[in-house]
């Protein structure tokens, strides 16, 4: 894991912030009083809000961002992902570091989160290390439109899962999640899945890491181009690593 210093700005100033402390941070408030899953969304932007740079969003990141990333995945139940991220960036399998297992572990939950994913086509290969390395078995949303040679394909390697007809409605999609008791709910992309999680008023947080850059081009934006109300969003805490900025952002 990344040890680069981060220093938190909002709401109080602390220098050389720990990762108990910024997990601390992370975890505070992130709970929904109705018992539904919190969801909390994780992007990367440069300064003109590309999302990407070369189609891709690591290229954005910096060590500071790499730290925040590895600490949210601590806290989360699931990891969401659409399977075009998943292709695009090289994901592999779920697997957490040591250190952040035993920190897991000692907190009084799983080892490693769920890997949910999702892929209205299942274009995914059951034999993808994704699968076979996988710690724990990943879930796959899809719809009922998928084709039944990939969906049975992959039910021998995760529990593949219907949420919708043509496409994968995030109201179904978090309703098994919290049928399954999964409430902490990490989502790292992309960019479509992330706007159709806005349309349907599903995004409870924000962490933004501000890259330091203008990038220029024609790069996407971090919740694609679905169609949406605009949703006020309140600023709960800000943080720097040298000219890059870390921002959580909570419904307001």
């Amino acid at each position: 894991m990344s040890t680069a210093r981060i220093d938190r700005l909002l709401p109080s100033a602390v220098d050389e912030a720990s990762d108990d402390q910024i997990l601390e941070w992370y975890a505070n408030g992130a709970a929904r009083a109705d018992g539904k899953p919190w969801v909390r969304l994780n992007f990367v932007a440069s300064l003109d809000g590309a999302a990407t740079r070369d189609g891709l969003s690591g290229g954005l990141g910096d060590d500071a961002d790499r730290r925040i990333f590895d600490l949210l995945r601590r806290l989360a139940d699931v990891v969401l992902v659409a399977a075009g991220t998943v292709r695009k960036e090289g994901y592999g399998a779920m697997r957490l570091s040591d250190a952040d297992v035993a920190w897991r572990v000692a907190h009084g939950r799983t080892p490693h989160p769920v890997f949910a994913l999702v892929s209205a086509e299942l274009g995914l290969g059951p034999q993808a290390p994704l699968f076979a390395e996988a710690p724990v078995r990943p879930i796959v949303f899809t719809t009922a439109d998928a084709p039944d040679d990939r969906f049975q394909a992959l039910s021998e390697v995760a529990d593949v899962v219907v949420a919708g007809v043509d496409l994968v409605e995030p109201s179904f999609l978090l309703e098994e999640l919290q049928r399954r008791g999964h409430l902490s709910v990490h989502c790292e992309g992309g960019p479509t899945f992330a706007g159709l999680m806005l349309a349907d008023d599903a995004v409870d947080e924000l962490c933004l890491t501000l890259s330091p850059t203008l990038e220029g081009g024609d790069a996407g934006r971090i919740t694609g181009e679905v169609p949406s109300d605009p949703h006020a969003m309140r600023l709960a805490m800000a943080m720097r690593a040298d000219s890059t900025l870390l921002l959580r952002y909570v419904r307001d």
